[in-house]
């Protein structure tokens, strides 16, 4: 018996993490006697720091990785889906007994999330707000993600044909369940935005297998409670951005900093208060951490 840890959305850079931070990491890891780490994604903006973070964490626990949207930017098309190291897990099984397997998948998006239809629109909307337009693909977003499932399928159908439970690990939010749909009008884009949050498609997929255990994922940096649907339970705990984080909201809240909690308009406030704010993270990063794991026996 083992125990698989996946961390998505670290974005280390974005959180400008010090080892000391990623230390209290491992401690938690420790603790929860894990033995095996898998990062699903979005580790940091630059390959370079990512598999920095990779090799940091390597010092202490078997530990592999697929990409986010954040670090595809920093890479040429032919490299996302088939990056040449050791830990990269993506379109691939890795063993963690004779029963088990853990499958890296980045992912993609088809669309299907968006309140908007017209695809035009929504490449539109994507060149106006969303990160990802920076990232170079050699197809349309809806034919690139169907590419992948077709070759995750593969994949899928020999596992299942050699009965192994499958444990999946990918960037992207494969189920509706997960997906926000703002009802105020001012929020309305948002809802538009949902469109590049991941692939309805997949979900599908993953319907037609009853031998896949669990399926983790994050990028939507919201954190939901597992769900069970046809069969799998389905993980989102997404780290997320520091301006984001339960203990963030704690201290604004606690030292009054603000009239109405809104997470896009603090990083002003953290700014002003940076030094209390650096101490605070210091005593409470630990908990952070632990509610943004999924752990998962093996």
């Amino acid at each position: 018996m083992g125990k698989l840890a996946v961390v998505s959305d670290l974005h280390a850079d974005i959180n400008r993490f010090t080892t000391e931070d990623l230390a209290q990491l491992v401690t938690v890891l420790q603790e929860k006697k894990v033995d095996r780490l898998h990062f699903a994604g979005d580790l940091a903006n630059k390959v370079e720091r990512a598999l920095a973070i990779v090799a940091y964490f390597e010092q202490y626990f078997p530990t592999t990785f697929n990409w986010g949207n954040h670090e595809m930017a920093d890479l040429a098309p032919e490299q996302i889906e088939d990056y040449p190291n050791p830990a990269f897990l993506n379109q691939k099984a890795l063993a963690l007994n004779h029963t088990t397997v853990l499958v890296g998948y980045n992912g993609w998006y088809d669309y299907r999330f968006s309140t908007l239809e017209d695809e035009e629109k929504i490449k539109a909307v994507k060149q106006l707000y969303w990160y990802d337009r920076v990232i170079k693909r050699n197809d349309s977003d809806p034919n690139v993600d169907l590419q992948l499932r077709r070759r995750l399928k593969i994949l899928l159908d020999a596992l299942q044909k050699e009965d192994k439970q499958v444990i999946l690990a990918t960037h992207f939010v494969p189920k509706k369940e997960f997906i926000v749909y703002q009802t105020e009008p001012k929020l309305k884009r948002w809802n538009e935005l949902n469109a590049f949050l991941g692939s309805a498609a997949l979900g599908e997929l993953l319907n037609q297998y009853d031998n896949i255990k669990q399926v983790v994922f994050g990028h939507t940096h919201r954190r939901f409670n597992d769900q069970k649907i046809h069969g799998t339970w389905y993980s989102c705990h997404p780290f997320g951005y520091f301006f984001e984080w339960q203990l963030t909201r704690n201290f604004v809240l606690e030292n009054k900093l603000v009239e109405e909690y809104n997470p896009m308009k603090l990083r002003g406030v953290l700014k002003t208060h940076e030094a209390q704010f650096k101490e605070y993270q210091t005593q409470h990063l630990k908990s952070e951490f632990e509610q943004a794991l999924t752990v998962i026996d093996y």
